[in-house]
C-alpha cells in the first residue's frame, strides 16, 4: 500500500485529470444523449472495466510489451479508432421513417460491452497507466505490482463517480431536448458525428491523457 503522502498527491493529480473531459468522457456523453443517462452510466462502467484491464496490464508489464512494439501499438490504436468510426457511421445511417415507432435502443448489456471494447482498444490508456501510476509507487515498500493495482482501482472508482456526473448531466439535457421533435431529429447527427470525431481524434492524436 502506498504511503499517505503518495496517496494524497495521487488524489490531487487524479482529480485534476478526471475533471478534464477527454475521449472516454465524450463517448459517455454521446451515449447519454443517444439513449439517456442510464445508458451513459452503464457505458461508464464498461469504460471503467476497460481501464481496470489496462491497470492490470501495467501492473504485470503487458503494457510495456505493447508500448515497446510500434506495430502492436499501432494495430491497437487503429482498431480502436475504426470501432468508434463504425459506431458513428451506424448511427448516421440508421434512419427512422416519419410516423414509425421509435427504434429500439441498444440493450444495456451491449452498451456495457462496447464501453469495455472502446477503452481496451485505446492504447493511450496503456501509455497513461504505464507512465502515470508508477510515479506514486514507493519502491522501498515493496510489492510494486500490488501498489499499482491499488492506485489503479482507486483511479477507476474515482472515474466512475466523475463519469456518472457527466452521464447524468448529458442525459438530463437530452431528456429536455426530446420534448422538441425538430431538435431530436438532428440528434443522431450529433451522436454519430461525435463518435466519428472521437475515432479520428484517437487515430491522429499523440500520447496525451487516456480519459
Amino acid at each position: 500500500m502506498p504511503d499517505f503522502g503518495s496517496l494524497a498527491l495521487f488524489f490531487v493529480a487524479a482529480i485534476a485529470l478526471l475533471v478534464t473531459p477527454g475521449p472516454a468522457v465524450l463517448y459517455i456523453v454521446a451515449r447519454s444523449v443517444d439513449q439517456g443517462w442510464k445508458a451513459g452510466i452503464v457505458s461508464s462502467m464498461g469504460i471503467s472495466v476497460g481501464t481496470l484491464g489496462q491497470v492490470l496490464a501495467a501492473a504485470f508489464g503487458l503494457s510495456a510489451i505493447v508500448l515497446s512494439s510500434v506495430v502492436a501499438f499501432s494495430v491497437i490504436k487503429y482498431l480502436g479508432a475504426a470501432y468508434l468510426v463504425w459506431l458513428g457511421i451506424r448511427k448516421l445511417t440508421t434512419r427512422e421513417p416519419e410516423g414509425a415507432p421509435a427504434v429500439a435502443p441498444d440493450p444495456l448489456t451491449r452498451v456495457f460491452a462496447q464501453g469495455i471494447v472502446v477503452n481496451l482498444l485505446n492504447p493511450k490508456s496503456a501509455l497513461f497507466m504505464f507512465a502515470f501510476l508508477p510515479q506514486f509507487v514507493d519502491v522501498a515498500r515493496g510489492h510494486v505490482a500490488a501498489q499499482i493495482i491499488v492506485l489503479g482501482m482507486i483511479f477507476v472508482l474515482m472515474g466512475v463517480v466523475s463519469d456518472s456526473v457527466y452521464a447524468i448531466a448529458a442525459g438530463s439535457i437530452a431528456q429536455r431536448l426530446r420534448r422538441r421533435p425538430e431538435l431530436m431529429r438532428r440528434q443522431r447527427y450529433f451522436s454519430g458525428g461525435l463518435y466519428i470525431l472521437l475515432g479520428l481524434t484517437a487515430a491522429f492524436s499523440g500520447s496525451n491523457r487516456s480519459k
